[in-house]
């Protein structure tokens, strides 16, 4: 009941509560972005949601356009400002989010939704993590976020999948708040976030 049901209930009420009191602050963030990054303010992205189905999804952009001389464009690191890493570890940079909630294509919990070319990279395993609704916090980020392989990753978000309850649900929403306020994770420690992921696969599990 909880997992086709009332957790969609949920995310309508609780991201549409969000989105209309927290207006004030997408308008100041709207405009600091604007003024200090440029624009678009917006950053959107293709990535896979349930069942790997493909959706835009929004956050505020943290990084310049800078390019070397060849117009190609500078490292992450280079390009993600201070303003920029202070929107990430306060997860300001994700507002946006609640609108893709409210659409459907996220989940206030669920596994994060990665990058689309990382789709054909899955194993077996791996590949469960889009059998649910993926959120905009979940069982990875309150267990390390960025710092911990991506092997511990998607052990994490398979745990959730297989797992999911409303108690799990308000448990890891409760962590996120500790975390966001502890700005833990946010760096993986040798990149702006986390190193690519290349395909290594952990041993298939049945």
């Amino acid at each position: 009941m909880y997992r086709n049901y009332i957790k969609r209930i949920l995310d309508v009420l609780l991201s549409g509560t969000g989105i209309v009191l927290l207006s004030p602050v997408y308008l100041v963030l709207w405009v600091l972005v604007r003024s200090k990054l440029g624009t678009p303010v917006l950053f959107k992205q293709d990535r896979p949601g349930k069942n790997e189905k493909i959706f835009k999804l929004y956050k505020f952009r943290t990084m310049t356009d800078a390019r070397d001389g060849n117009g190609n464009l500078l490292p992450d690191e280079v390009r993600l400002t201070s303003f920029g890493k202070t929107l990430r570890a306060t997860s300001l940079d994700e507002l946006p989010e609640l609108f893709n909630i409210l659409k459907g294509d996220m989940s206030l919990v669920g596994p994060r939704p990665l990058l689309v070319k990382y789709l054909p990279l899955y194993n077996e395993f791996q590949r469960h993590r889009h059998d649910v609704t993926p959120g905009l916090t979940g069982w990875a980020q309150v267990n390390g976020r960025n710092t911990i392989s991506w092997e511990d990753k998607f052990e994490k978000d398979v745990y959730y999948v297989e797992h999911l309850s409303f108690w799990l649900d308000l448990k890891i929403l409760f962590l996120s708040v500790a975390v966001v306020f502890r700005h833990q994770g946010v760096n993986s420690g040798t990149d702006a976030t986390m190193e690519a992921f290349t395909g290594t696969k952990p041993e298939n599990k049945e």
